[in-house]
């Protein structure tokens, strides 16, 4: 076996287990101290609960998503895009779901769906970039640097290390959640997850595990930063394994859609049943800035959203796990109200958002789309989206919205 000098451990090894998903802290109670608030309950209010968020990226088409198919205008504004009535799933006299969205429809007649209808902000910035920072930061004014959630995953990880507080479904930590002190991981895959062998020896990635730990053990205190490192050692090598383990266990009990979304359900799923503790988990559908051939596209990511988040609970609830768990859906923005020439439509304002879970107050919350008052082509907001994260903080999370958001935002009745 050739030799593994220290530069290419501390290159090569050290800067894997580093980056992105291993953070130096007290993580080696993680095990002990899940299994403490599982029996203990959150809060001493029962098990954890769990907020799992679908960021639906590029600007959804909320028109076409929740559907107003008995305005008139609908159609006037969409000849081509307009989705039929007779197809509409309906909820109402006068809303109803994109036919892509059958396994949502069913989750509204289990009376588990919520529809916040006309989510926005003032001033609405139709820029994608400068709009998701105004929802991950939760500020309009463009003033805060750091995620909505920073504070609450922060302290969440930190407190009694737990290294799957809080996950970040992606090769990067979603801005929601960046940037605390300690920042909760951001896991692209299981297999990723983990201190990576050499692609030349792959046999030796055993004896590359050792002699990383060695070479960790021999540099004590009170040499500078010893305990940091050591930390770090002991850390990578526990939450990879409580990793690997529960994820390689899992059997998920419904067929996930193939795809990041899908796949990272499936895996909130296992973290969620391995009674690892986990109070945030975060994921991304990207694809929705459909300028362009619209009525395909648009209902392909429908259908892989509402078949994603159909087996999420489905799994969950044949583990048992289903009450625990609130999954929120948001986009930067929605659409215009009227199709463009390209059969799209181009970055608009105000659209609905879904809160899904045996939690909810089934309903429309908001009403309908008005067509016939448009801004300047756009919808018009109703309720600040700020709103619905003072709902999920305060009611379900049962976290101090004000002290988190900066402001007082009335929460919704929808839980």
């Amino acid at each position: 076996m050739a030799s593994i000098s220290r530069r290419d451990l501390v290159r090569s090894g050290l800067a894997v287990v580093s980056v992105g998903a291993f953070m130096p802290s007290i993580f080696t109670r993680a095990v002990a101290a899940a299994a403490r608030d599982q029996s203990a309950g959150s809060a001493g209010n029962g098990p954890t609960r769990t907020l799992v968020i679908v960021q639906l990226a590029g600007g959804n088409d909320g028109l076409n998503t929740v559907i107003p198919y008995a305005d008139a205008h609908y159609r006037q504004l969409r000849p081509t895009l307009g989705i039929p009535p007779e197809q509409v799933l309906k909820l109402d006299d006068h809303l109803g779901l994109h036919p892509s969205l059958a396994s949502l429809k069913a989750l509204w007649d289990a009376g588990q769906l919520a529809i916040i209808e006309n989510v926005g902000y003032d001033h609405p910035s139709l820029s994608h970039f400068q709009a998701m920072d105004i929802w991950q930061t939760a500020d309009p004014e463009a003033g805060r640097h750091q995620g909505w959630l920073s504070t609450l995953v922060g302290g969440a990880v930190d407190a009694d290390g737990h290294p799957f507080r809080a996950v970040s479904i992606g090769p990067s930590l979603a801005p929601a959640l960046c940037c605390p002190a300690i920042p909760p991981p951001a896991l692209g895959s299981v297999t990723d997850y983990r201190l990576q062998p050499d692609p030349h020896y792959p046999a030796a990635a055993a004896a590359r595990t050792a002699a990383l730990n060695r070479l960790y053990a021999s540099y004590t205190a009170p040499a500078p930063y010893a305990a940091l490192l050591e930390a770090t050692s002991r850390t990578a090598e526990l939450s990879s394994a409580t990793l690997q383990s529960v994820a390689g266990q899992y059997r998920a009990a419904a067929s996930y859609p193939a795809g990041g979304l899908g796949e990272g359900l499936r895996l909130l799923a296992a973290l969620i049943s391995g009674d690892l503790g986990l109070r945030v988990g975060y994921v991304v559908l990207g694809g929705f800035d459909t300028h362009a051939a619209q009525a395909k596209h648009h209902a392909d990511l429908l259908r892989t959203l509402a078949d994603a988040v159909s087996a999420f609970f489905t799994d969950l609830r044949a583990h048992g796990k289903a009450e625990n768990v609130l999954l929120m859906t948001w986009s930067e923005f929605g659409r215009r109200a009227a199709e463009n020439a390209s059969g799209g439509t181009d970055h608009g304002t105000a659209a609905p958002l879904f809160l899904i879970g045996p939690a909810v107050k089934k309903g429309i919350h908001g009403d309908p789309p008005d067509l016939a008052r448009l801004d300047n082509g756009n919808l018009r907001f109703q309720t600040d989206f700020r709103s619905v994260y003072a709902t999920v903080l305060e009611r379900w999370l049962e976290a101090d919205s004000t002290a988190i958001l900066g402001q007082r935002f009335a929460p919704i009745p929808l839980l």
